[in-house]
C-alpha cells in the first residue's frame, strides 16, 4: 500500500489528518511510525517555509533509508491582530515550547485585557508542504477566521483552540465536535486542499 509519512511527533494533529486523508487508500504514519527521527531547525519566515523545510528534510531521511512515500509536514499558527499577528510563526514556540498551553492562552487572554470583541480578531493559518517520491513539492494553506475568548473553553481542541471562538457557532474550536471542527478547521482547509493536488498528480502514485 502507498505511505504518505507526516513529520509530526503530535498524536493530535494525527488524529485529525487520518480523519481528513483517510479516504485515500494509503497508509499514513507518522515519523516514529515510519521509524524516523529527526529535529528540523525551523528558521523560515513564513509558514510555507517552514513547512517545505521540515517536509524536504523528512523526505531526504526516508530516501537515505530506502523508504519510499509521500511526506507531508505543516506549519501552523495563530496571528492576533491586536498583537501585530503575534505569536505567528513562533506559536509553538510561544512562551518556551514546553511552556502549557494553559500558561500560554492566559498570558494572550491577559494581553488583550480590556480589549473590544471588535479589536479581538485572529486567525488560524495552516501550511502543509509535500515532497513527492520523484521530488516534486506541492504547498497548500488554510485559513479560520475567529476571534480570541476571555477564558479557556473546551476540551475537545488542543493548543490554542480552547481561546479560539468562531463566530459562526458562538464557542471556541475546542468546544466543537471533531468532525465540525474538521469541516472548518485551517488544518482541514489545508489537508483538503493537498488532498486535491495529490489526487491530481499522477507521479503521487508510488
Amino acid at each position: 500500500m502507498p505511505k504518505i509519512i507526516f513529520a509530526t511527533g503530535n498524536q493530535d494533529k494525527m488524529k485529525e489528518i487520518r480523519m481528513i486523508l483517510g479516504d485515500m487508500g494509503m497508509e499514513i504514519l507518522s515519523m516514529k511510525e515510519a521509524g524516523l527521527s529527526l529535529d528540523v531547525e525551523e528558521n523560515g519566515t513564513s509558514f510555507e517555509e517552514n513547512a517545505m523545510i521540515k517536509a524536504k528534510a523528512v523526505a531526504c531521511l526516508a530516501r537515505g533509508r530506502s523508504v519510499s512515500a509521500i511526506v507531508l509536514a505543516d506549519d501552523s499558527g495563530l496571528e492576533i491582530d491586536y498583537l501585530g499577528g503575534e505569536p505567528g510563526i513562533y506559536s509553538a514556540r510561544y512562551m518556551g515550547e514546553h511552556t502549557s498551553y494553559r500558561v500560554k492562552n492566559q498570558n494572550l487572554i491577559d494581553r488583550l485585557a480590556g480589549v473590544p470583541d471588535e479589536q479581538r480578531t485572529a486567525r488560524f493559518v495552516c501550511a502543509i508542504a509535500a515532497v513527492l517520491p520523484d521530488g516534486e513539492s506541492l504547498l497548500t494553506r488554510g485559513v479560520m477566521e475567529g476571534k480570541i475568548g476571555y477564558a479557556e473553553s473546551g476540551e475537545n481542541g488542543f493548543g490554542y483552540d480552547p481561546i479560539f471562538i468562531l463566530p459562526k457557532y458562538g464557542c471556541t474550536t475546542a468546544d466543537l465536535p471533531p468532525d465540525v471542527k474538521n469541516t472548518e478547521s485551517h488544518r482541514g482547509k489545508a489537508l483538503r486542499a493537498m488532498r486535491e493536488k495529490l489526487a491530481g498528480t499522477a507521479r503521487a502514485k508510488i
